[in-house]
C-alpha cells in the first residue's frame, strides 16, 4: 500500500514539475528564430513527393464515411484504420522524420482538404481538424501557423505545434502539423 502511495504521489509530483516547467517557458528572440528554422524544416517535409501525393489522393476520396471526432475517440490505435493511416507512405515517413529528429519533433500529422486525417506518426486526437486554427491558417492563407506553448494530449508531452501548408500548384491542398518539443526549444534558445 505504502509503494502505490508513494508513486502516486511521486507521479503528481512529476508532474506538477512539468506543468511548471510548461508555464515557465520564455518565447525569447532567439527561440522564435529557432522555432522560424522548424517551421522551414516543415514546409520541406510538407513538400516531399510521398506527402503531396498522399495528399491528393486522400482529396480523392474525402473523409471515411461515418466518421467524426467523437467516433474517432474511441477508435483503438490497434484499429485497422488507424494502422493503415499509420503504415501508409505517408505515415511511415513522418515517423521516421520523428525518430530522426533526436526528440525534437514529437508528433506529425497530415489533414487533406476537409481537415481529415491522411497519415500520421501516432494516433490524433480527433481525426478532422477543420475548424481549428492550426488547419485552417495555413489552409487558407498558404502560410505557416504557429501554436502556443501546452500538454498535447495524443504526444502526451509539452510541445509546441507548428503548421504549413502542403502545396500542389501553388494552392494548397492540405495541412502538416508537427509538435516541437519545449524541452528541445529552451535548449536550443540557450544557445
Amino acid at each position: 500500500m505504502r509503494t502505490v502511495i508513494s508513486a502516486t504521489v511521486w507521479g503528481s509530483l512529476s508532474m506538477m514539475l512539468t506543468a511548471v516547467a510548461a508555464f515557465a517557458f520564455e518565447m525569447t528572440p532567439a527561440t522564435q528564430a529557432e522555432i522560424d528554422k522548424y517551421k522551414a524544416v516543415i514546409a520541406g517535409w510538407a513538400a516531399d513527393p510521398v506527402i503531396v501525393s498522399a495528399v491528393k489522393e486522400q482529396n480523392g476520396k474525402g473523409p471515411i464515411p461515418g466518421m467524426d471526432n467523437p467516433k474517432w475517440k474511441t477508435s483503438r490505435r490497434s484499429d485497422p484504420i488507424v494502422k493503415a493511416l499509420q503504415d501508409n507512405f505517408a505515415g511511415k515517413l513522418l515517423k521516421a522524420k520523428l525518430e530522426g529528429s533526436g526528440g525534437v519533433y514529437t508528433e506529425a500529422f497530415l489533414s487533406a482538404a476537409q481537415g481529415e486525417k491522411v497519415a500520421f506518426a501516432e494516433k490524433t486526437t480527433s481525426y478532422i481538424h477543420m475548424g481549428q486554427s492550426k488547419f485552417d491558417v495555413p489552409f487558407t492563407t498558404g502560410k505557416a501557423w504557429q501554436g502556443k506553448p501546452e500538454f498535447d494530449e495524443s504526444a502526451q508531452t509539452y510541445q509546441l505545434q507548428i503548421s504549413t501548408p502542403v502545396l500542389a500548384g501553388g494552392k494548397s491542398i492540405g495541412v502538416l502539423v508537427v509538435g516541437v518539443s519545449l524541452a528541445q526549444l529552451e535548449k536550443a534558445g540557450k544557445k
